[in-house]
């Protein structure tokens, strides 16, 4: 499938999507989220990708928010129906794929750019990148989960600092308050979360997916008893059999 918003490169067992709207700082706008829901279908699709990248073209910017020219003439319901739709076509489907999702950072993630980054599983940064979440300095409030998934990854308190200040923070503060994993020099990002990328994809995608969907559900009252519904199902799966054998075997597991 050919794209016009976006890049899309696969190596080995890995896949590289890249927002590629540098002259709007690759600011989301409905057909750049449609073409990364698409993207994302065609991955899960591919049973060669194991691990997917989600990226910003250049140095400056991983995303710098929705591309507010669309949405600034809404009423109440098309904003409700822009919000939703963003959710359902593409961060809930990011969230919830059975193949992790990594964010490398790359320069501004305010906004939707953020929220994008929250619905990955994984965040890598740039030392030059800054987040925030600025909508109230609209008159509004973040859209895309910003409100829900931000609270669970730093705390309510600094959540609501950063929402109600919409303050921009440094990749070190994001990183000091759990919302990056990792911060590294720009020219170094892609690469170091390519070899995380690939550590991951060493792993049985079989328990990878199976953890995702335990993970997501730790902070509801189906979270323990999902994590011992999906514990016993993968002693039925062929991961299960090959990694134990390996290990019996003292050799590396083939998944």
């Amino acid at each position: 499938m050919s794209y016009e918003n976006i890049l899309l490169e696969k190596e080995d067992r890995l896949a590289v999507v890249t927002i590629n709207r540098p002259q709007s700082l690759n600011a989301l706008n409905a057909k750049t989220i449609q073409e990364i829901s698409s993207a994302m279908d065609e991955l899960n699709a591919d049973p060669t990708c194991r691990v997917i990248i989600i990226t910003g073209s250049g140095e400056k910017s991983f995303v710098a928010g929705a591309d507010i020219k669309e949405f600034s003439d809404f009423g109440q319901e098309k904003a409700e129906e822009l919000a939703r739709n963003g959710h359902n076509t593409l961060f809930n489907k990011i969230e919830n794929t059975s193949k992790p999702v990594i964010a490398a950072v790359n320069g501004f993630a305010l906004g939707g750019g953020l929220e994008l980054a929250m619905a990955c599983h994984i965040r890598y940064a740039s030392e030059n990148a800054k987040l925030g979440l600025p909508e109230v300095t609209l008159g509004l409030i973040p859209g895309y989960g910003g409100t829900q998934r931000l609270p669970k990854l730093v705390g309510k308190g600094i959540a609501n600092e950063m929402i109600f200040s919409a303050k921009m923070i440094p990749a070190q503060r994001a990183k000091e308050i759990g919302l990056v994993n990792e911060v590294y020099p720009i020219e170094e990002l892609l690469t170091k979360t390519k070899e995380l990328a690939s550590s991951i994809a060493n792993n049985s995608p079989m328990a990878i997916s199976k953890a995702i969907k335990a993970v997501n559900l730790s902070d509801t009252d189906k979270g323990f008893e999902s994590e011992i519904k999906y514990f016993g199902e993968l002693f039925e799966m062929a991961d299960k059999k090959e990694g134990v054998t390996a290990f019996i075997e003292k050799r590396k597991p083939n998944f």
